[in-house]
């Protein structure tokens, strides 16, 4: 580790979907600038393994058992954050998912699913957290998006339609919050290395083809999607608001 320094000793972030994958990373990296963190997931089996990895002090680490599908989840996983803490500083929107369907062949309960995992699910959270970073004057916002947001895939229609809608809130809410000196921008990642997409990456044939549309050479790591979330968590980023940052080793671009 660097001795790079983002300042953020004792700040404290919220970071959602932070069992595993990039949340997990976003964390890892978060600890080590001596914040504090709160993470949550669906399975409690699956945050008990996170805090077994990233080895923090209890009193810097803490694990939330939450279905941001429900508002009384939510509720409680502020309510237990700034209990805990007594503040709340950042807000790291992760969770996602998809299910590999067509739009045209989608049943609505399935498109309504996909939804509110991604896109309801960040919206409740930013909502409820926006309104406790409004009346303290200060915070970070960032929500992990996708390419898919702008380049529509096969089978990956529903859940692009759910991260472009992110990329407007972030948008509309960094809008509503500058007045208060909160920043709200996203990450918009090409495919990652995580069990998220471990059916694409682990066949060798589809990983080749993956890849020849990556600039970079290669499916980024979820360290190489929680590095430029940290920065934009970062008093660095102070000035940066509304925008999208593309980590996609260049397919963007071309």
């Amino acid at each position: 580790m660097s001795n790079l320094s983002y300042q953020l000793d004792d700040k404290v972030f919220l970071v959602t979907g932070g069992s595993r994958g990039i949340g997990l990373e976003i964390a890892g990296l978060l600890l080590a600038q001596n914040a504090k963190v709160v993470i949550c997931g669906r399975k409690q089996e699956g945050l008990d393994a996170a805090k077994e990895k990233l080895q923090a002090e209890k009193n810097r680490l803490l694990a939330v058992q939450t279905h941001i599908g429900k508002d009384e989840d939510v509720d409680n996983l502020l309510k237990q954050t700034i209990s805990s803490f007594g503040r709340l500083d950042g807000l790291i929107n992760n969770v996602g998912m998809n299910i590999v369907t067509s739009v045209l062949d989608a049943d609505p309960s399935l498109w309504q699913k996909i939804i509110d995992s991604n896109l309801t699910g960040t919206f409740r959270c930013s909502q409820k957290a926006g309104k406790i970073m409004r009346e303290n004057k200060t915070g970070k916002i960032v929500s992990i998006t996708s390419i898919a947001a702008r380049r529509s895939a096969p089978a990956m229609g529903i859940y692009g339609i759910a991260k472009a809608g992110i990329e407007m809130m972030t948008k509309v809410l960094a809008m509503e919050l500058a007045p208060f000196n909160v920043q709200v921008n996203a990450v918009a990642p090409c495919m990652v290395k995580t069990d998220f997409s471990k059916f694409f990456w682990s066949n060798e044939d589809i990983r080749k083809e993956i890849v020849k549309t990556i600039p970079l050479g290669r499916i980024p790591d979820p360290i190489d999607i929680a590095h430029p979330t940290l920065f934009l968590c970062s008093p660095g980023a102070d000035f940066i608001t509304g925008q999208t940052i593309m980590v996609d080793g260049g397919a963007s671009a071309v």
